[in-house]
């Protein structure tokens, strides 16, 4: 069953009622994988928006929304975008219409759970391993079925789910190529995926970061009484707001740094972050510079994913 989730609710795993029929799907502490989700029931049906990192975490969501969804079957799932936390568990969802984003639908081809299952059997140094294992190690990623998609779009798409009307917003490239928000105007309710990491650092994989900027005024525009974020506690305006602002501020001292002719790992380790040093997962500063630098530098070739995880290992060691 649900529980009453108001937005002062502590942050705590479990399934909650943020609207009449409408459920948030939390999971502390919002670190690595530890992702969010949701459920919209209708009158007869039910859409799902996103699923959860390996097969063993998404049954358990499945059992705690069956309450729900026993009479009220999951009719469509909707994924926000190509990250395995958003969608590696789509396989247990039987029946149901996938729904993403062309752009993410495309990227889920090139991250296939076969890839993250071999990186954690590879042997990339003892700190960088250390780190993912700390990272990754609660995920199981063998057996994993590739997630594939029924249905995509470009820009705006309006679905209904037994008599609700549903907006998915494409607000991407952005965290990744084809990041979707998933809006009920008629509740006030809008699920981000990993538009928000709230109280969490973002990550730019893809960028370039205005866009990311321009989604979270988006999201503030929209006016919702409850925001779902992709990690982290559901949130406000406030909370948005302090998604952009880390933005603005990293773009700005990487900016600096890079006019100053320093490489993109050094300016990651001089960077202060000040306000944002206590969020969680700060070392990914790593990454965030390497995508400021990539939109200043538009011949630069794409950094290789392990030098970045093993530039976060080290920071987070030493710093």
């Amino acid at each position: 069953m649900s529980n009453d989730a108001p937005i002062g609710t502590p942050y705590e795993k479990g399934l909650f009622e943020v609207a009449d029929g409408v459920h948030a799907y939390l999971q502390p502490d919002g670190g690595w994988g530890w992702s969010n989700a949701g459920l919209v029931a209708g009158d007869e049906g039910s859409l799902l928006v996103d699923t959860l990192f390996d097969l063993r975490l998404t049954a358990e969501m499945l059992a705690a929304m069956s309450a729900v969804t026993d009479t009220r079957p999951i009719q469509t799932l909707v994924n926000t975008h190509a990250n395995g936390d958003h969608c590696y568990g789509n396989q247990l969802v039987e029946g149901a219409t996938v729904i993403a984003s062309a752009a993410s639908a495309a990227e889920m081809e090139q991250l296939p759970p076969a890839a993250l299952a071999a990186m954690m059997r590879a042997d990339f140094g003892e700190t960088t391993n250390a780190y993912l294992r700390e990272a990754f190690g609660p995920f199981e990623f063998d057996g994993i079925a590739a997630p594939t998609v029924d249905r995509t779009f470009s820009g705006r798409l309006t679905v209904e789910t037994g008599g609700r009307s549903i907006e998915l917003i494409e607000v991407g490239p952005a965290h990744t190529a084809g990041d979707v928000l998933v809006h009920l105007p008629d509740q006030r309710v809008i699920f981000t995926g990993d538009i928000l990491f709230i109280d969490g650092t973002p990550i730019v994989w893809d960028g370039p970061i205005q866009n990311w900027i321009d989604a979270c005024r988006a999201i503030i525009d929209l006016d919702c009484q409850t925001i779902v974020p992709g990690h982290g506690p559901l949130t406000d305006a406030a909370g948005v707001q302090a998604v952009a602002d880390y933005l603005s501020y990293i773009r700005a001292e990487a900016t600096a740094r890079h006019e100053a002719g320093m490489q993109a790992d050094d300016a990651a380790r001089d960077i202060e972050l000040g306000p944002y040093a206590d969020w969680l997962d700060w070392e990914r500063v790593v990454i965030n510079v390497e995508a400021v630098y990539r939109e200043l530098e538009p011949d630069r070739p794409p950094a290789d994913v392990m030098n970045l995880f093993r530039g976060m290992a080290e920071l987070k060691l030493h710093k």
